[in-house]
């Protein structure tokens, strides 16, 4: 796979020279044909070859893996990295279900599911004990992506939940009750600390933190690891931090390489090697109710995502990754770049 293309992205890489192969009896495969010199038929050959090696699969883990996405800074990614996680996870041939706990409900927006006020969502199985099974939906384009959506009532139920009963572990029950086999379950929690967040830190057994490569951006993280220590000292014993994912990275600043050496020298081996650029096709996909994997699967944002979740999945099995051979270039480790002077 030609990692110089996805570096740059589709768009950029540079028009190829003359060909001058032969004109052997091979020739109808060995010959490009002339819309693979263009900037469209560059960006397709990268889409089939993304799609392809996704399609390669992934072990399977023995169990569901929940992984709660959380980080009560707004506008570090959240959403975008829940999404185009479970869809990459999906594409390498997982059962993957996402949990939209965010009243906004921008995930199910992503994924082009239904949420207005009548739809049965999240609110229903957490306030009114409908089960998880009744408010599931398969998300359009992407085999084996389900999304349990969230609807404006949502925004009410932290209220609603003060005076129920374990109302710190409904989620948690709602999940254990559902028959359907899943490979993982990733949950989007609202950018704060109160009880839908916890109903999530209680849920899973993961927490992934999307980082964004900015300044200030360990700002509030204390909080959080609090939260997540308390959460495991009193309700579940399991929680950890697994996965520090860098987003937003711009390899043409010098702030961005200061930014992921910092997170690096704080977390250690919890931060991917993957990082996943600042990109406009990743902002652009929620638009059209897609994620960036089927808008644009060859966008440097896209394949960005589908060697994270490689590497998530490999992780959550004990498999060392081999970042020779992910095909993101310079994205998949910008800490090597020149360190702070």
């Amino acid at each position: 796979m030609r990692s110089d293309a996805n570096i740059a992205g589709p768009m950029t890489d540079p028009v190829p020279g003359p060909r001058t192969e032969s004109m052997g009896a091979d020739v109808s495969r060995e010959t490009p044909s002339p819309m693979d010199d263009t900037p469209i038929g560059r960006a397709a050959q990268l889409a089939v070859e993304a799609l392809g090696r996704a399609g390669e699969g992934l072990p399977r883990p023995e169990q569901t893996r929940v992984i709660v996405v959380a980080n009560q800074k707004g506008g570090v990614g959240k959403t975008t990295t829940t999404v185009n996680l479970a869809a990459s996870l999906a594409l390498h041939g997982g059962r993957v279900l996402v949990i939209d706990l965010d009243p906004q409900g921008n995930a199910s927006t992503a994924l082009g599911i239904d949420h207005h006020a009548e739809v049965p969502s999240i609110y229903d199985v957490l306030v009114e004990s409908k089960p998880l099974a009744e408010v599931v939906q398969p998300v359009p384009d992407v085999e084996g992506l389900f999304c349990a959506p969230a609807t404006i009532d949502l925004a009410g139920a932290e209220i609603e939940l003060v005076s129920l009963v374990a109302r710190e572990s409904r989620l948690q029950r709602a999940i254990q009750a559902y028959e359907q086999p899943l490979d993982y379950i990733l949950i989007d929690c609202p950018p704060s600390l109160g009880l839908l967040t916890v109903n999530a830190l209680v849920a899973g057994a993961e927490v992934l933190i999307p980082i964004q490569c900015e300044y200030y951006a360990l700002e509030g993280l204390g909080q959080l690891l609090r939260n997540v220590d308390l959460v495991r000292g009193h309700l579940n014993p399991a929680l950890h931090v697994s996965t520090i994912l860098l987003t937003m990275y711009d390899g043409r600043t010098r702030l961005a390489s200061q930014v992921a050496e910092e997170v690096r020298n704080h977390f250690g081996d919890e931060v991917l090697r993957t990082s996943i650029p600042r990109s406009v096709r990743i902002s652009e996909a929620p638009s059209y109710g897609q994620t960036v994997l089927t808008y644009d699967p060859g966008s440097s944002g896209a394949l960005s995502y589908l060697e994270a979740a490689r590497e998530i999945a490999l992780k959550g099995i004990g498999v060392s990754y081999d970042a020779s051979q992910a095909h993101i270039g310079a994205q998949k480790d910008p800490s090597m770049v020149e360190g702070i002077q």
